[in-house]
């Protein structure tokens, strides 16, 4: 008989903090690939003797940003340890990490509807690289001692499309507080993940199994999906599952052994005794907090409850935190919510993809994207007119309104004008004009359409429509 299980999942994330210096030196943070190995590296980040560490005091700062994101309590005083262990990228034979007394600790985050739990997030700092080659194994060490906050969840994760949401949520509210990059390429965060199967319905839980440098999200789902699947067939035939290390592949989209785990590793801990317990203060723990920005899940909930946007386009207009005040700096200008999402999201998005820009760096800022809107919902220029007067911007940087007059494109909405158009169009087309009166309304915009020919595309053909219902009622 098949058994029905339940995947009971929990992750660890290593993100790298968006300082520009070393957790414990003065060393530059987040050293370039291409720069040239061992070229951002100190006495302290090298180990070498007698050199001490000392605490990188933006480091704290972002750590206790990302930690309020993720609705963990901020513990006032927290202790960093020695976690002992020998890899030849790990010039200190430790490295400095938080075990007994993290910085935060016990928050959640909600994804769909439910509140996953994290169990904690601690300071530490990175290793080094190892650069394999055939004949030898190279050490670069401008990595060691970057700043990580390690961020590991409760075991209340139960499939692979919620990890990936986990995630999701995870990175977006990283960036938003600009904690971190996230930028996997390069290894700025970095997962693995914790999996175990048990009989649907019950409470114990599996044997448990890692899945190791997962480096991006699709990995993850992949990963999990793999591993279910795997322990799923295993159990149901009656095998038992081991406690090991696995490495993913993703030619094949199968788990693979990296090595049993059968005991737990004596890493040794203790206090580190070079450096203090960290202490924040009361007042600058306060400030810190008052200064948080809005998050994006609120902001979300704002977008669709004051400006009726929908799920979805406050979702987009809330992935980015840039996005949604570029999205409230174009209301600033009066432009109606609706219309502005719709530039954002089709006009906006689509040309900032294609020239593979942020919107940071869009050419077309929001004040200048708001005119164009209010001149197109003011019925100064048609849709079209306006997406060229967009793309006229986008190249040039000039201001929309002296771009109409170069370029022409101001609509005429002067109702006599049009009205005198109309009644050529009338004359000229009777039959036309006797389909729409017999109650054919569709056939109106061949008689706009040739009013469009006279003006040479510049009569308002929302007014024409209603001239035209007025001359042939």
């Amino acid at each position: 008989m098949t058994t029905q299980f339940e995947p009971v999942i929990g992750l660890e994330i290593h993100l790298q903090l968006k300082t520009k210096s070393k957790l414990f030196c003065s060393c530059p943070s987040g050293m370039p690939d291409e720069a040239a190995p061992n070229s951002a590296v100190c006495p302290v980040c090298t180990a070498q003797p007698g050199s001490l560490p000392v605490l990188n005091r933006g480091a704290v700062e972002l750590a206790v940003k990302a930690a309020l994101a993720l609705n963990l309590n901020i513990n006032k005083v927290s202790i960093f340890d020695r976690k002992n262990y020998f890899y030849p990228d790990l010039p200190k034979g430790y490295q400095i990490t938080q075990l007994f007394k993290p910085i935060s600790e016990n928050g959640y985050l909600e994804i769909g509807g439910r509140k996953i739990g994290i169990t904690r997030a601690h300071m530490e700092e990175d290793a080094g690289k190892s650069i394999h080659r055939a004949d030898a194994t190279l050490i670069d060490l401008n990595r060691a001692g970057t700043p990580l906050l390690e961020i590991v969840t409760e075991p209340q994760i139960h499939g692979a499309d919620e990890a990936y949401n986990f995630l999701t949520r995870l990175k977006i509210n990283m960036q938003w507080v600009n904690a971190s990059n996230c930028d996997m390429e390069k290894g700025e965060l970095r997962v693995d993940v914790n999996i175990s199967l048990r009989p649907a319905g019950t409470k114990t839980l599996g044997t448990k199994v890692e899945i190791k440098n997962l480096n991006s999200f699709k990995a993850v789902r992949d990963a999990i999906h793999a591993e279910i699947g795997r322990q799923t067939d295993m159990l149901n035939n009656g095998e038992k599952i081991k406690q090991e290390t696995l490495l993913f592949n993703k030619e094949t989209g199968q788990t693979v052994a990296m090595r049993s785990k059968e005991d737990a590793v004596d890493y040794r801990y203790f206090p580190d005794p070079d450096l203090k317990p960290l202490l924040l203060d009361d007042k600058w723990l306060e400030d810190m907090k008052n200064s948080q920005p809005e998050m994006p899940e609120t902001r979300e909930a704002r977008f669709i409850k004051d400006f009726a946007l929908s799920a979805y386009d406050a979702g987009v207009l809330t992935s980015r935190r840039e996005i949604s005040e570029y999205f409230e700096h174009v209301l600033k200008t009066g432009a109606q919510p609706k219309s502005a999402a719709n530039w954002i999201l089709t006009d906006l998005l689509g040309a900032l993809n294609a020239d593979k820009k942020d919107i940071e760096s869009s050419p077309v800022g929001a004040a200048s994207l708001g005119k164009i809107i209010n001149f197109c919902d003011g019925g100064k220029i048609s849709r079209a007119q306006a997406k060229k007067v967009f793309e006229a911007v986008w190249k040039t940087g000039k201001e929309p309104e002296i771009l109409i007059k170069e370029m022409c494109l101001e609509q005429v909405s002067d109702a006599a004008q049009l009205e005198v158009w109309a009644k050529e169009a009338v004359a000229e087309n009777p039959k036309i004009a006797a389909d729409v009166r017999a109650g054919n309304a569709k056939a109106v915009g061949a008689l706009i359409g040739s009013v469009m020919k006279k003006s040479k595309g510049k009569a308002n053909p929302g007014l024409l429509n209603e001239i035209f219902n007025k001359l042939l009622s």
